[in-house]
C-alpha cells in the first residue's frame, strides 16, 4: 500500500543505458554517508571555499543528483531509514538523536539492506559512525556488546558509538572497546555527573582544543567537553584530530580483505560533525575555517577508498555512493569560527534552514553515484530520491525480491541511475522528519507542505513551488487553500499507511 502511495510506477525508457544487456547481478557497493556536509558543501554543488577534487572527480564519472534527500533532518532517523528501508518516525526508538548508551534501534524482526547483501553472500562491513544504539539495554562497555552491527547483518565493524560529541569516546572494533583495559572500567552517563573526571562546565581552564558555545559542557576528553559524563577508559580513549585516519584505514583495510567475494562497505564519516578538528595537515588549508577543513578531510577520506578500489582493480564493478545523513549547520555546539564565518561559504547553498529542520536546507543533500559502464558520466539528475530507497534498489540490482514486511518505505530508483531522465518517476511523494518524530513535512512532485502543527513552524501552514521557489521564500497556503488541504490529507494517509509491500 504504501508503495502505492509514495510512487507512481517505475517505467524504463526506450533509451538502454551503456553495458545494460550485459550489467553485472552481483556488482560490490560503497555507502559513503558524510555528516552534516550541506547541499552546498562541495565544489561540484558551486562552492568556491573549500577543494573536494576527489568528490567532484567522482561526479564526472558518474551521477550528480540535486533533489536528492536524506529521510530526516538529523542523524540517528537517516541511518535507521537507510538501513532498514523504514521511515523511521514510524519506529520511536529509531526516530530521535540517540544517547551514547542506548539500545541498538533496529528491533530483531526488521529486515536490513546489510542482512539481505549478507544472504546473497556479500562480506558487508560498517565502519565509521553508528549512532543506533548498542546492546539489549542500557549499553555496558566493559564486555563484549552483542545486539549492533553483526546482529542487523554486518560481518565486520568498527565504529563511534554514538557521535563525536558524546561520550564514550572509543573505538569499538566487532562489539568490543578497541584498547580496553578491565583495570580501568569504563562508565558512562547522561543524566548525572559520575565520578571526579575535569568538565567543560566545572574546569574550562581544562579546554585546550575547544570550548562549548551551548550544552557540550559536560566530561573533558582530548582537550574538549562532550554531552555526557564519563569515566575510565583512558587507554581507549580517541584523539579526535586522528579519527579521519583512524576509520579510512580501516575502510581501506576491509576492502583489501574482500576482494574474493563481492562486499559492501557501509563508511560512516564523522566529517564535518561537531567537535570539528582536522587532522594537521588539513588544518587551515580551506577558505572556510576549520569547518571548511573538515570537508577537505572528508574528501581525502573518499579519495583513499576510489584510490583502493583503482589499485586493486576492482572500479569496474563496483557501485559508490557518496551522500550526506542531513543538511549542513554552523553552530552546533562549539566555539570554532564557524558562528562568525565570513568566507561567504554557504553550507546549504540557496536553500532555506539547516540541520534539524524541515525547510529544504534540512535534509536536500549532495548525492552522488558511480558505477562505470553502468550509470551515464557527467551526468545530473533531477529525480525525487531518498536515503531509504537504497534498499529497494539493492535488490532490485541483486534480482532479489523482497519479503511484504521488507523495506515499507523503500523504492527502486535504478532507472534513475541508468538514465538522467528515465521517463516517469520512480517517487513522487516522500515524507519528511524533522528532529523528532512529529516533525513531519510532505514533498508530492514540486510542492512542499510543512503543517502549521510542526514544533518548529507552530503559526500558519506553509505551502511552496520549489520549481519556482527552491529557498521557499513565498507561502502559498493561503492561495492555494485545496492545494494544501489536499497535502495534508495525503500526509496523513502516508504517516498512518500500513507498513508492509
Amino acid at each position: 500500500m504504501i508503495r502505492k502511495l509514495l510512487a507512481m510506477s517505475c517505467i524504463l525508457t526506450v533509451v538502454i543505458p551503456i553495458g545494460a544487456a550485459e550489467r553485472p547481478s552481483r556488482p560490490n557497493i560503497v555507502v559513503i554517508i558524510a555528516d552534516d556536509i550541506g547541499y552546498g558543501d562541495l565544489g561540484c554543488y558551486g562552492a568556491t571555499k573549500v577543494k573536494t577534487p576527489n568528490l567532484d572527480k567522482l561526479a564526472a564519472q558518474g551521477m550528480r543528483f540535486t533533489d536528492a534527500h536524506s529521510p530526516a533532518s538529523v542523524c540517528t532517523p537517516t541511518r535507521y531509514a537507510l538501513l532498514t528501508g523504514q521511515y523511521a518516525f514510524r519506529h520511536k526508538p529509531g526516530s530521535g538523536i540517540l544517547s551514547g548508551i542506548a539500545p541498538l534501534s533496529i528491533p530483531a524482526d526488521r529486515a536490513t539492506l546489510p542482512q539481505m547483501l549478507r544472504a546473497a553472500k556479500y562480506r558487508t562491513g560498517a565502519v565509521g559512525k553508528w549512532h543506533l544504539g548498542l546492546g539489549e539495554n542500557e549499553t555496558d562497555y566493559n564486555v563484549p556488546i552483542t545486539r549492533g552491527p553483526n546482529e542487523v547483518g554486518f560481518d565486520y565493524s568498527y565504529l563511534i558509538p554514538a557521535t563525536g560529541d558524546r561520550v564514550p569516546c572509543v573505538y569499538l572494533e566487532n562489539g568490543r572497546v578497541v584498547n580496553y583495559d578491565p583495570k580501568d572500567r569504563i562508565e558512562v552517563n547522561y543524566t548525572k555527573k559520575i565520578g571526579d573526571e575535569p568538565t567543560g562546565k566545572e574546569n574550562p581552564d581544562k579546554l585546550f582544543n575547544q570550548k562549548p558555545s551551548h550544552t557540550h559542557d559536560a566530561t573533558i576528553v582530548n582537550g574538549i567537553s562532550r554531552i555526557g559524563w564519563m569515566t575510565g577508559g583512558h587507554a581507549a580513549r580517541w584523539k579526535d584530530e586522528d579519527i579521519a585516519d583512524v576509520i579510512t584505514s580501516k575502510a581501506v583495510t576491509f576492502i583489501e580483505n574482500s576482494r574474493e567475494k563481492p562486499f559492501f562497505l557501509y563508511f560512516a564519516s564523522h566529517d564535518v560533525h561537531v567537535p570539528r578538528v582536522p587532522h594537521p595537515r588539513f588544518r587551515g588549508t580551506s577558505g572556510h575555517g576549520l569547518r571548511g577543513d573538515c570537508i577537505q578531510e572528508f574528501d581525502w577520506s573518499v579519495g583513499e577508498i576510489l584510490k583502493v578500489l583503482d589499485e586493486r582493480k576492482l572500479r569496474d564493478n563496483t557501485l559508490v555512493i557518496v551522500t550526506s545523513d542531513n543538511g549542513g549547520v554552523m553552530d552546533d555546539g562549539y566555539i570554532d569560527g564557524t558562528q562568525n564565518d565570513t568566507s561567504g561559504h554557504k553550507c546549504n547553498g540557496a536553500l532555506r534552514g539547516f540541520k534539524g529542520g524541515l525547510f529544504e536546507g534540512g535534509h536536500r543533500v549532495p548525492f552522488l553515484a558511480r558505477w562505470p559502464n553502468q550509470i551515464p558520466t557527467g551526468k545530473v539528475s533531477n529525480e525525487l530520491i531518498c536515503h531509504v530507497d537504497l534498499f529497494a534498489t539493492c535488490a532490485k540490482i541483486l534480482g532479489h525480491t523482497l519479503s511484504d514486511n521488507a523495506a515499507p518505505d523503500s523504492i527502486d530508483i535504478s532507472p534513475a541511475l541508468w538514465n538522467a531522465s528515465p521517463g516517469k518517476a520512480c517517487r513522487t511523494s516522500m515524507v519528511q522528519q524533522g528532529g523528532n518524530q512529529n516533525a513531519l513535512a510532505l514533498r508530492d512532485g514540486h510542492w512542499k507542505y510543512i503543517p502549521a502543527t510542526n514544533a518548529k513552524n507552530v503559526g500558519a501552514a506553509q505551502l511552496y513551488d520549489l520549481t519556482s521557489d527552491l529557498a521557499e521564500t513565498k507561502n502559498l497556503a493561503a492561495g492555494n487553500p485545496e492545494k494544501a488541504k489536499a497535502m495534508a490529507e495525503l500526509l496523513q494517509t502516508l504517516k498512518l499507511a500500513k507498513r508492509t509491500r
